[in-house]
């Protein structure tokens, strides 16, 4: 298919020596500085753009299987298992499934919300939860992040249902800035996605008791193994293994706040925590381990989770 689509787009007039036999280069002399013209071009952008789309469909479809294979597995079909429950809106992959099956089985308080880490507001763990007519709160360090998030969605902070913190969270300063959100003693749901400090900053929160967490972890070590990326205040992800906690390390963390480890999220990014006395009651799949809940890091399936057409950020 591949030499088909790119043959087409190579093919130009040839020129013909006296002998009458076809030549396969142009009659310039000098090939090199060939220039073909706007149409043979044009035809060449619409094969690329056409093995593009081949292309991308094809590992669509290679991670639509894959994904089916992972939730087939026995351990992934239990009843009480997260997994077949996932799916997109605005989350980065899955986590919109996973959020709402969670808050389907413990129901809803005060429909409060607060993301570390929400970026533009284009793709994240709230978005769809904002849509709902929840009360959110972001908090986002890269400053051109913040003001788009504050751009896009204008009429929501003027109705007061979002505010957009523009702060370089740490584990010093968080117990100021979650005072200053005017938040409930237990809102519903705390996300946190620094690529860095995550482990740090959720240790570090006392202020309040949110009934779920979502936090990622870092599937690089799988359970037993602990570890945590040492403490660093302005600490800027490298795109290396150097961040975050390993799922055992925020596991333990959890168990030492009182929550309980219900799920992770099939790419291997996110964790889900729901406060142990909720989780009592039959809810969700035990053990609450990191063992029975870990996925490893299949980054390569974000991208297959599709949810319509690309965000417009025209939200009412």
């Amino acid at each position: 298919m591949l030499m088909r689509l790119l043959g087409a787009a190579f093919r130009r007039p040839s020129a013909r020596p006296a002998d009458g036999v076809a030549s396969p280069f142009p009659a310039s002399p000098q090939p090199a500085a060939w220039t073909p013209p706007a149409a043979d071009a044009a035809e060449l952008m619409r094969n690329i753009e056409s093995f593009h789309h081949l292309t991308h469909l094809h590992y669509q479809a290679s991670c639509w299987s894959i994904r089916r294979d992972i939730l087939a597995e026995p351990r992934n079909a239990a009843p009480l298992r997260l997994e077949p429950c996932g799916y997109k809106v605005y989350s980065q992959s899955d986590e919109d499934g996973y959020i709402a099956e969670i808050f389907r089985r413990i129901g809803v308080t005060n429909r409060c919300c607060i993301e570390i880490g929400a970026g533009d507001g284009r793709e994240n763990n709230s978005v769809t939860l904002l849509m709902q007519g929840w009360t959110v709160r972001w908090v986002e360090a890269q400053h051109q992040l913040a003001r788009a998030a504050q751009a896009n969605f204008g009429e929501m902070l003027r109705n007061g249902r979002l505010v957009v913190v523009d702060a370089l969270i740490d584990r010093d300063n968080v117990p100021a800035i979650l005072a200053s959100l005017d938040l409930p003693a237990e809102p519903d749901l705390l996300s946190i996605d620094i690529d860095g400090n995550d482990y740090h900053v959720w240790e570090a929160v006392s202020s309040i008791r949110p009934r779920v967490v979502v936090i990622e972890y870092n599937a690089k070590y799988p359970p037993p193994l602990e570890w945590i990326m040492p403490y660093q205040a302005r600490h800027g992800w490298d795109g290396t293994d150097h961040v975050g906690a390993s799922l055992q390390s925020l596991a333990n963390l959890a168990a030492r706040k009182g929550y309980a480890l219900v799920g992770c999220n099939i790419t291997g990014v996110n964790a889900f925590f729901v406060r142990a006395e909720l989780a009592a009651a039959d809810r969700f799949q035990r053990p609450f381990s990191a063992a029975n809940h870990y996925h490893p890091a299949r980054y390569f399936l974000a991208g297959s989770f599709i949810s319509g057409h690309p965000p417009s950020l025209r939200y009412p």
